[in-house]
């Protein structure tokens, strides 16, 4: 395999019967295009790797639109007004080779204040055959009005059993055989995401014997930062600054530290000895989501977790 980038791409799901694990998102799609009444303005929101765009492309095949009326933008390349003005120029053109004109802007949330205000007013009135697709992993940085104008589309992290049900299936089709173990691996270390669980599989492809499948899968693990603030809060004593000098030089996204560090925090956990304790305290910290609090909602269970003594 040449790229672990192949499996993802190569099960993403192509109808609303392959998606697994989003039960109430693919509902809400399904039944808003057999009544025939698709908004023009949906906004996908939830972690990286659980199917954001992935449903946005099934829906772009439901509305009949063309690859040449598809636009796909990343904001990590659009992010400015100028852009959405681009936008606003081409809006009432009819669709070049199918039923409706589709763009779909990829992690939205980093457009900047002007542009989404610019956004908001293509979103008013757009064309009868015209949708806007946006997606993001921090719904929180858009302007309440680009939220309450939306109809929203959840997706979440997947369940154990679902990955492990996806990962088996996958490996299965490959004629992959996982060793004892491997599986489970390649669940803990994607933390609910299925496109992360595909990478990580597709890695473990030639590898020589279990051992070797398990150390591919723990070298494909990303998020070193993150693993350093699970080690630096399960010290006996952490200091407060040491960890927001870490905060403040980490790029994951909150909810992937958030996993990392329950998943470290669980592995000490269970392995008993005297951070067991600690490693309680810290989970009861990062029991919820940031899906809303982001970086704030990171710092503050952070912040807990230090200074809790149960």
């Amino acid at each position: 395999m040449s790229s672990t980038e192949e499996l993802p791409r190569k099960y993403r799901p192509t109808k609303f019967s392959d998606v697994v694990g989003q039960p109430q998102a693919v509902t809400l799609l399904q039944q808003a295009g057999r009544e025939g009444r698709v908004p023009h303005y949906l906004l996908f929101t939830g972690p990286s790797g659980c199917g954001k765009t992935t449903l946005a492309r099934i829906m772009k095949d439901k509305l009949r639109c063309s690859d040449l009326d598809w636009t796909e933008l990343n904001t990590a390349d659009f992010r400015g007004i100028d852009a959405v003005r681009e936008i606003r120029d081409r809006v009432n053109l009819e669709p070049i080779g199918g039923k409706s004109r589709i763009w779909l802007v990829d992690e939205c949330h980093a457009l900047t204040k002007d542009a989404q205000n610019a956004f908001l007013k293509i979103l008013e009135e757009p064309p009868a055959r015209v949708y806007f697709f946006l997606c993001t992993t921090e719904p929180q940085k858009l302007l309440p009005t680009m939220v309450t104008r939306a109809t929203e589309i959840k997706v979440c992290l997947l369940k154990l059993q679902e990955m492990r049900e996806l990962v088996n299936r996958v490996a299965a089709a490959e004629a992959l055989k996982l060793g004892d173990g491997v599986a489970d691996a390649i669940v803990e270390a994607a933390q609910g995401s299925p496109r992360k669980a595909l990478v990580l599989l597709g890695q473990v492809v030639g590898a020589e014997g279990e051992e070797d499948q398990l150390a591919r899968v723990s070298a494909g693990v990303s998020s070193s930062q993150a693993i350093d603030v699970a080690r630096l809060l399960i010290k006996p004593n952490p200091s407060w600054s040491e960890v927001a000098k870490l905060l403040k030089e980490c790029e994951d996204e909150p909810e992937t530290v958030r996993r990392v560090v329950l998943g470290y925090c669980k592995s000490v956990l269970l392995g008993g000895g005297q951070l067991a304790k600690r490693a309680y305290q810290i989970i009861l910290c990062f029991e919820k989501p940031f899906y809303d609090s982001g970086q704030a909602g990171l710092a503050a269970s952070c912040y807990e977790a230090i200074f809790r003594r149960d």
